[in-house]
């Protein structure tokens, strides 16, 4: 009985410890799983930035003037479009 106890102990003791180190690992902060469908216009937005290499599908999140974060498929040319627009309203 008391070797259940201990394995017991110790098997809870291993579960709280991975509970902590899968808490503070470091990863992307945001990614995009699925990408925004229709064309939207320049007009509404004021920034972007670029998903991280390690996000499952690459991707570009818009920010809206109203702060609003949108997933879209860089490889589009609206998409492409908003980006440019964008670069040069900065300069």
């Amino acid at each position: 009985m008391r070797s259940v106890a201990v394995f017991l102990l110790c098997a809870l003791g291993a579960a709280m410890v991975s509970a902590i180190f899968c808490n503070n690992s470091i990863g992307p902060e945001d990614c995009c799983f699925k990408h925004y469908p229709r064309r939207l216009s320049p007009k509404i937005f004021r920034s972007y930035y670029v998903t991280d290499n390690r996000c499952p599908i690459m991707g570009v999140i818009l920010v809206s003037k109203k702060n609003n974060r949108i997933c879209a498929n860089p490889t589009l040319s609206w998409v492409d479009k908003i980006m440019k627009t964008l670069d040069e309203s900065v300069l």
